[in-house]
């Protein structure tokens, strides 16, 4: 392999798949609901998570107390294993939130996703929510999702060695691409949820100071960098299949920390079901899903994206436009 660049390897994809058909998911989903249409009865909120989410946030402020006792190594192993953990999980949960999912009101999934954040050290729920919906309703458009990376990312992280670099720092991408891709003014519930986040910085320095602030970004760096929990960065819609498929799911034990995030073609299909209900879309209609390419292992997928010099951040499905089709609302 060659140093970097488009020219490290004759195998690297210098464009994204194209295509000018809509995503798969509306439907896949008009079909589902013809042949099961009581998959329907999944479609509520599910307030199930909320102590184990508590519990979370709430563990992370011990850890971050009992860090100022730590050697680095064990700070580090810490921080790594236990934090990277629950920081990637609380915000996964963000994700849950931004689609309404956990309680009926509007209000409450979004001050929820604030008090995860706290958790993890960053006001991040609010603006996610606001491209998430986008990613959605237009997965794939250029322009609008932002969960495809830029061209330039596709063109300069190529070989083994740039693309670990890109997974370490996988969360510098996707917190920048947004506002350099399709930049939004900030609205009032984004200062909200900066305020919070700063108010709880704040307080929780008084208590646990640098180290312990130290704590919560650091787990926050590892655990949406190199981590086994950040393979659904890649698994979610990364082409890995000859076939073209542009979504995959993952059915594997790091689901029990990720709400089921996993189930990814059952969430697209299905954006109205809690994560903890959609093992029961797959299982009431198996015959929809069973035949799509999917992953037991994210590590697996992380390890295949850095080795393989075919897959590289092009190895995504991009559309020019949406057909009308797909344009009904996800939320």
């Amino acid at each position: 392999m060659g140093k970097g660049g488009r020219a490290a390897t004759p195998l690297a994809r210098t464009d994204f798949f194209r295509s000018d058909k809509d995503e798969p998911h509306v439907a896949r989903r008009k079909a589902i609901l013809k042949a099961h249409p009581e998959i329907e009865q999944l479609f509520s909120p599910d307030s199930g998570p909320v102590p184990y989410v508590i519990a979370m946030v709430l563990s992370q402020f011990v850890m971050a107390y009992l860090s100022k006792y730590m050697s680095w190594p064990v700070f580090l192993i810490i921080a790594y294993v236990y934090g990277g953990t629950v920081s990637h999980s609380l915000s996964l949960m963000t994700h849950e939130l931004s689609h309404g999912l956990v309680f009926k009101s509007k209000t409450m999934n979004e001050y929820f996703a604030m008090f995860c954040n706290t958790g993890m050290g960053l006001p991040a729920a609010t603006t996610f929510k606001r491209y998430h919906m986008e990613h959605h309703q237009f997965q794939g458009v250029e322009g609008k999702d932002v969960d495809v990376p830029t061209s330039w990312e596709g063109y300069f992280f190529t070989n083994a060695f740039l693309k670990t670099l890109y997974l370490i720092g996988m969360p510098l991408a996707y917190a920048g691409r947004p506002p350099l891709v399709y930049p939004k003014a900030m609205n009032r519930t984004e200062m909200i949820n900066y305020a919070v986040v700063v108010t709880s910085n704040t307080i929780l320095f008084q208590f646990v100071g640098v180290p312990g602030m130290m704590y919560l970004l650091f787990s926050l760096a590892l655990g949406h960098g190199l981590h086994p929990m950040s393979g659904h960065f890649i698994a979610e819609h990364y082409i890995y299949s000859p076939n073209g498929q542009e979504t995959y799911s993952y059915y594997g034990p790091l689901n029990m920390f990720a709400w089921n995030v996993g189930y990814h073609n059952e969430h697209h299909d299905f954006p109205r079901v809690p994560g903890w209900r959609l093992p029961q879309v797959k299982a009431m209609a198996p015959e929809f899903y069973d035949n799509l390419d999917s992953y037991s292992s994210w590590t697996y997928v992380l390890y295949r994206f850095i080795v393989d010099d075919a897959i590289t951040p092009y190895s995504r499905m991009v559309r020019a436009q949406k057909h009308s089709a797909s344009l009904k609302k996800t939320e």
